[in-house]
């Protein structure tokens, strides 16, 4: 599996480089994450249930994070084993560049899975996996409003057109929300998916 593509982030670089790699915040975001957790100097292991197809198991595996390079970018390795449901393993690159409007995050991803999860065919795995990245999106993005009400204030000011309610008031999810989550996301439904 391949994705790749980029986001427009209402928040600055630093705040999109402190919440891609706060444990609490990717827990909170990941679907079926109970576990985000330090292991080391740039690693973390990561427990998440998961659900594609007929096929669902809990999965385990570790993220390791190389390439650092704060607050720009940053390429992470990932492996993850779901027992008898398969495994998993790839890599993300992650570049945050700062721009007026906050900050664009681009990734690349490459992932590959075995097993089980393998049988079910790439368009089912690639739908549970571009699903998993929306609702990860759309975690980080009530997160990040929660976090950095400024930000995003500031953000539906610049854009809404003169008397018009500010952008996102009708609670729908803005284009630059997937950014930030489509790298965790396709690197957790890789481990998921393993």
């Amino acid at each position: 599996m391949d994705m790749q593509g980029s986001r427009q982030l209402a928040i600055s670089q630093q705040q999109a480089w402190d919440a891609l790699n706060d444990p609490a915040v990717l827990k909170a975001c990941i679907p079926g994450c109970d576990k985000v957790e330090p292991t080391g100097e740039n690693q973390y292991t990561i427990g998440m249930a998961l659900k594609i197809g007929p096929v669902s198991a809990k999965f385990s595996g570790k993220i390791t994070l190389s390439e650092i390079n704060p607050p720009a970018s940053y390429k992470l390795s990932f492996e993850g084993q779901g027992g008898p449901a398969g495994f998993g393993k790839g890599s993300a690159e992650v570049k945050l560049t700062p721009n007026e409007g906050g900050c664009e995050l681009a990734y690349t991803v490459h992932a590959s899975v075995g097993g089980k999860i393998a049988q079910l065919g790439q368009r089912l795995i690639d739908g549970a996996a571009k699903s998993m990245a929306e609702d990860f999106f759309r975690r980080f993005d009530e997160e990040m409003q929660r976090q950095h009400p400024e930000s995003y204030a500031a953000k539906a000011e610049a854009t809404a057109p003169s008397g018009a309610a500010p952008a996102g008031a009708k609670g729908g999810i803005p284009a630059w929300v997937w950014g930030a989550g489509v790298v965790l996301a396709a690197a957790v439904a890789y481990l998921v998916t393993r």
